[in-house]
């Protein structure tokens, strides 16, 4: 296989392209195709990589991807022509310098295998000499020369049909010039324009996508949310989306004057073709505007629809993984007795009281709410479980019913003073999900499907990461537009950041579920579950040598996982910690150097700091690792999420009509999207900080201020109580009705049409996922609109607490 780009290794573009040494991109992939993971590669193989860290070494998998894709691709496409017999030096050369698939395509359009086509025929006629002499010799009138062609037996009855055969032919010819290719789709890119308009008699059913209904604006400055919003209305059959590539005004009016485009030009100038008042001249130009408006336009428009489509889908992605990473490393609340209660107003609140290992203790169901009312009999029956099981967090589900539910937690707290309760409202995304799957039947056997709800909300509060991590990433639901992206793209990117969020937190390996063990770093499923099956048998593991015991865990496996599982209070201090077993021995170093035992190093500062590094630099051990070492025995294993703590909500506001404009609230960040963050304040609907009010400077990606989970002060612009709209924002100084500048309006946004789009972005562009089919279809709306998630997705319940989406269907 030819490993290289444009006679260049794949490490050396990598390198350039990362801006770092070819040695060290070397180093990386040697690592990757040795079986080695990012997490291990980024924290314990420093010095081989010289530094590279997780971000950058993702950035080295992907492009690898990608770069030996396109290696296969060209020897596959230089064995295709090399079979033709049609391979020569020159186009050799010209593949093995692509340095993308598209233009490794280009270069093979002309002898990629196809149907009979028109200009195959015309050459089996007989016809490619007429082409080729016109071409070369304008001075040649055309009717003439077609007459020396007709040859009925060969199909070509006139001169008429020979000048069609021969415009075929070199219409064929202008559009498979790789060259020219790539001049037009970089030209189309920069100065074309996806335009839309709304289909007749589709005004009413499609009236989602009414900011879409006439509607353009340039590829180059359309937002991701956008793109995929038309194409998904262009597939439900509600608007017609047209790749223009100028504007049409300019357009018609070269068309008018009987002007070439800048494309036909371009074509023109490529072939030697121009206007001197020849013969053949302006056959010759019918022939260039027939390549470009039937061949070289629906070529590039593919490519370009399929460009869009890709870079709205990064963008996407880029956005759920962000946000699913803020959510994985959101602050646990730790290791204490949890009541989980998970909201219903008919069917009951469903409650789970878990020990401080996560272990459920006792459930019930209550019937507080509308139209049972057992209010006082709902108290009791809570306290009782409180005071029964020494209970200290209450984790109330975010769903329907939750304001009350809170009220009621609120009671109980002050009913029981002596408790210290605290309580707080979390997400209860993926919650159903993980009820009815088959991992949750075999922990939780014998419980009602409902009930395990209540123990994974319990859960999710004492450590969102283990209890998340249960569950498909994309059933987490904090993405736009998710059931448009590529699920395989999707997919790897989520499962990646769950990778780099456990492995970076760390794993305690005697309390850790299968879930859990199986993202650390050289763990999959089966190793998981001979872990836990090898301590159910013998009890916790003592040391992490004794992982060696574990069925099927060789040493490549203990190599890329023992640095990442903690072992407390195990018979080696150091396996509590994130030093690997592997420099142990440079501890013991440090510890004789200080006189001491490895004991009573650790967590011990001033003697730590005392230290120098280099003096304990060798052959195996640089001084990153070194400097790494030192770092985490003054803090071993530390956590690296923040501090817990919960947001403050208003006493007496309680439902949106107690919310008047200038009121300042705390709040949590439930969600992330491209044009703002929804904002939970407690009144049942998520109040919108679009992102032109997030701050007096232009913010161009909301997560640069906010990220899901962040306790925010955010004061009330306006509240629609009719239609549940909470409009607030982060700048505190701003006046309630005060409009927005020029200077704060998003990117991209012009003129009254711009403002009235932006304002129905702020309800409708965004996704979350409930773990079903892939062609599974949401909705995008303006703000009086149904908004577009499935019912069980953070996403939806974002949207549908700030009033953008219809009344819960059940989680």
């Amino acid at each position: 296989m030819t490993q290289s780009v444009a006679g260049r290794s794949i490490e050396g573009v990598i390198a350039e392209e990362l801006g770092v040494r070819e040695g060290q991109i070397q180093a990386a992939v040697s690592l990757l195709d040795g079986g080695s993971t990012v997490p291990f590669i980024a924290r314990y193989r420093k010095e081989a990589t010289g530094m590279l860290d997780d971000a950058q070494l993702r950035a080295v998998e992907e492009r690898l991807r990608y770069l030996r894709e396109l290696a296969e691709r060209r020897e596959a496409i230089l064995e295709s022509i090399r079979a033709q017999g049609k391979l020569t030096d020159e186009l050799t050369a010209a593949i093995l310098a692509a340095d993308t698939k598209a233009r490794l395509e280009d270069i093979y359009l002309p002898y990629k295998p196809k149907r009979r086509t028109k200009a195959q025929i015309a050459r089996e006629a007989g016809l490619e000499p007429l082409a080729d002499g016109l071409l070369a010799d304008p001075e040649v009138a055309p009717q003439a020369a077609a007459a020396a062609f007709v040859d009925e037996a060969r199909g070509v009855p006139d001169a008429e049909a020979a000048l069609q055969g021969a415009r075929a032919i070199l219409t064929e010819r202008f559009g498979e010039d790789a060259d020219l290719l790539g001049e037009l789709r970089e030209r189309m890119w920069t100065r074309g324009r996806l335009s839309a308009r709304v289909r007749e008699g589709k005004e009413t059913e499609g009236a989602k996508f009414a900011d879409y209904f006439d509607f353009a604006e340039p590829f180059t400055e359309l937002p991701s949310h956008r793109v995929l919003a038309m194409f998904r209305g262009e597939k439900e059959e509600v608007l017609d989306l047209q790749l223009e590539p100028e504007d049409p005004a300019e357009a018609e009016g070269r068309q008018a004057a009987g002007e070439p485009s800048p494309y036909e030009r371009a074509i023109a100038h490529r072939f030697g073709i121009a206007d001197r008042g020849r013969p053949a001249d302006p056959w010759l130009a019918e022939t260039v505007r027939w390549a470009w408006r039937t061949r070289i336009l629906v070529h590039l428009g593919i490519d370009l629809r399929a460009r869009l489509r890709t870079r709205a889908e990064d963008e996407a992605v880029a956005v759920f993984a962000a946000n699913l990473r803020d959510l994985l490393l959101a602050a646990p609340a730790g290791t204490r007795p949890t009541m989980g209660l998970d909201p219903g107003l008919r069917t009951g609140v469903k409650v789970a009281v878990v020990d401080a290992t996560g272990k459920v203790a006792a459930t019930d169901t209550i019937y507080p709410h509308a139209p049972h009312r057992r209010w006082d009999e709902a108290l009791k029956r809570l306290a009782s479980l409180a005071v029964e099981h020494g209970v200290e967090l209450i984790a109330i589900g975010n769903g329907t019913a939750s304001r009350e539910t809170d009220k009621l937690a609120g009671e109980l707290v002050a009913l029981l003073p002596e408790q210290r309760l605290t309580r707080m409202v979390v997400s209860e995304a993926g919650a159903s999900v993980y009820s009815a799957s088959a991992y949750a039947a075999r922990e939780l056997p014998g419980m009602d499907v409902s009930l395990r709800g209540a123990v994974s909300i319990a859960r999710r509060l004492q450590d969102p990461l283990a209890e998340l991590v249960k569950i498909d990433p994309r059933s987490i639901g904090v993405g736009q537009y998710q059931h448009d992206l590529s699920e395989v793209k999707l997919s790897r990117s989520l499962d990646a950041v769950v990778e780099d969020c456990v492995n970076g937190v760390g794993v305690d390996v005697n309390t850790a579920s299968v879930p859990l063990l199986a993202r650390v770093s050289g763990i999959g499923t089966t190793l998981a579950e001979n872990i836990v099956s090898h301590r159910d048998a013998n009890g916790p593991f003592r040391s992490r040598g004794s992982l060696k015991d574990v069925a099927r865990l060789g040493p490549k496996a203990f190599e890329q996982c023992a640095g990442f599982l903690r072992i407390r209070e195990g018979d080696d201090p150091l396996d509590a910690s994130a030093v690997h077993p592997e420099a142990y021995p440079v501890v013991r170093r440090m510890a004789g150097a200080t006189g001491g035992d490895v004991r009573a190093l650790i967590g011990n500062g001033q003697a730590l700091r005392a230290l120098r590094p280099a003096d304990f630099v060798d052959e195996t051990f640089g001084l990153p690792t070194v400097t790494d070492i030192l770092r985490e025995l003054e803090k071993p294993g530390r956590d690296p999420r923040p501090a817990f703590r919960t947001a403050r909500f208003k006493e007496g506001v309680e439902k949106i009509g107690d919310l008047s404009p200038g009121m300042v609230l705390e709040g949590v960040v439930s969600n992330v999207a491209a044009f703002g963050a929804f904002v939970d304040v407690g009144v049942h609907q998520d109040g919108l900080v679009h992102v032109s009010a997030m701050s007096r400077r232009f913010v161009s990606d909301p997560r640069e201020v906010v990220k899901p989970g962040d306790i925010v002060t955010v004061k009330v612009l306006d509240v629609d109580v009719p239609r549940k709209r909470i409009s607030l924002t982060l700048r505190l100084d701003e006046e309630p009705g005060a409009g927005r500048g020029r200077e704060d309006r998003p990117r991209g946004e012009r003129g009254d049409r711009g403002e009235r789009r932006d304002r129905r972005e702020r309800g409708g562009a965004a996704s979350g996922g409930n773990g079903g089919s892939p062609r599974q279809r949401d909705r995008r709306g303006g703000a009086r609109r149904e908004a577009p998630a499935p019912a069980n997705s953070a996403m939806a319940d974002a949207l549908r607490r700030a009033g953008l989406l219809g009344p819960e269907r059940g989680r």
